[in-house]
């Protein structure tokens, strides 16, 4: 099989590739209404051609897992992907075919498509210096989740062979190691560490020389740790429910977006885009015609950095993962969402970034809104104060600062408790 030739897109003019994407948004945004009840629903009245620029984009609103997995148990038995998917299988009133079907924890089900590489794992693949010819040892699982497929979609398409190891039974997978000589392994960063203790300890030298992880952080150190032992890996950032979001290159500076999927990061807790550079959560919309999620919210948190990679690839780049979005925090027996402090700021005009600071002990805490505002007066503090009684029911204080003083960091709710 011949590799895909991904120089020609990673490259391109970003005006070029950025009219392409938002071309391909517009009739994506089609699709989805008239292939995946659902999404018609969610996106009732909205004028999909009108939807060609991320500003557009942005009036929509985010698709949470949590609602994902809402809609799927109150349609058990029924419609497995509750509407959000134009992929199935016969009984189901969708105009696709879906390859498989994974269960994911939830239980939250995820339907493949028909296409080989549909996660579009290939690009990360090739990133890492996997090559036609290439033997994979696949350390994530094949059972239940979609990881072990991900990454054997990915090889396949690249024209590599692919050992199917799954997770465990080192004893096992090392013998297989030595028998079958792998140039290169894909899965957690973690297992791969595990089996590169157990060869040495028995003496054996593993020839694979290249692994790409994902699943989990994968910390410089990890990386000296992996060169020390002959192994060069990158990372690469992915979901179960849009595939492929970013990777990383040689030049080691963050992660380059996927070519077929448009990113935003915005406030958490809200729908609205940060300025560049500032953290927030990561929201996807893959161009998937079997799966249209449009808005996904990741719930992870990430930034984008400046530039463009020093390999030539043009595309985006964000920081890679620094954190989880959802920072609903319990107080006072009462569950405090990022969206219920968004909508506090939301109530009050010239109200820009907000914190709320939870302090004290468990059963005795203090519960502080920081708000930075030009306008700081006693009666809005009091607005504020009523304002985070009547959206949390929880009594709290305000303390107003001036625009700038809180950290661009996407922390929303900053939980400070003492829990001794």
């Amino acid at each position: 099989m011949t590799a895909p030739n991904f120089d020609a897109q990673e490259r391109r003019d970003p005006a070029q590739r950025e009219a392409a994407l938002m071309a391909a948004l517009s009739n994506h945004v089609a699709h989805a209404q008239a292939s995946a009840p659902a999404q018609a629903e969610r996106l009732r009245g909205v004028d999909a051609r009108a939807i060609t620029s991320r500003q557009a984009l942005a009036q929509l609103p985010v698709l949470r897992k949590s609602e994902l997995l809402e809609a799927q148990q109150a349609q058990r038995g029924v419609e497995p992907f509750a509407g959000f998917s134009a992929s199935g299988w016969r009984g189901l009133k969708t105009p696709r075919r879906a390859r498989r079907v994974f269960q994911s924890p939830g239980p939250l089900y995820e339907p493949q498509g028909q296409d080989l590489d549909f996660f579009r794992m290939a690009r990360a693949m090739h990133a890492a210096g996997f090559v036609d010819g290439d033997l994979i040892h696949n350390g994530f699982s094949y059972h239940l989740t979609p990881a072990g497929m991900m990454m054997e979609g990915g090889a396949f398409t690249l024209g590599c062979s692919v050992f199917p190891g799954g997770v465990g039974n080192t004893e096992l997978q090392l013998a297989a190691m030595a028998d079958l000589r792998p140039h290169g392994f894909a899965g957690t960063p973690s297992f791969l560490k595990i089996l590169l203790e157990a060869a040495q300890a028995k003496a054996q030298t593993l020839s694979v020389t290249k692994a790409l992880f994902s699943g989990e952080a994968f910390p410089p150190s990890l990386r000296d740790w992996m060169r020390e032992r002959g192994v060069e890996g990158y990372q690469c950032y992915a979901t179960a429910d849009v595939g492929l979001i970013a990777y990383e290159t040689s030049a080691r500076e963050g992660l380059v977006l996927d070519e077929d999927v448009i990113v935003e990061i915005v406030r958490p807790g809200t729908g609205d885009p940060v300025p560049e550079g500032e953290i927030g959560e990561v929201v996807v919309t893959a161009l998937d015609a079997d799966y249209p999620l449009i808005r996904f919210g990741t719930g992870d948190l990430s930034a984008v950095l400046p530039g463009h990679c020093p390999t030539g690839r043009t595309n985006t780049r964000i920081r890679g993962w620094l954190g989880r979005a959802d920072q609903t925090t319990k107080i006072r027996g009462m569950f405090v969402h990022p969206g219920q402090v968004a909508e506090v700021a939301r109530r009050h005009p010239g109200v820009g970034r907000v914190r709320l600071v939870v302090e004290g002990t468990i059963g005795d805490e203090r519960m502080v809104l920081h708000a930075e505002t030009a306008a700081t007066s006693s009666q809005l503090a009091e607005q504020m104060v009523a304002s985070v009684r009547d959206v949390t029911k929880l009594r709290g204080e305000v303390n107003l600062v001036a625009p700038g003083s809180l950290a661009a960091d996407g922390k929303v709710i900053d939980d400070q408790r003492s829990y001794k």
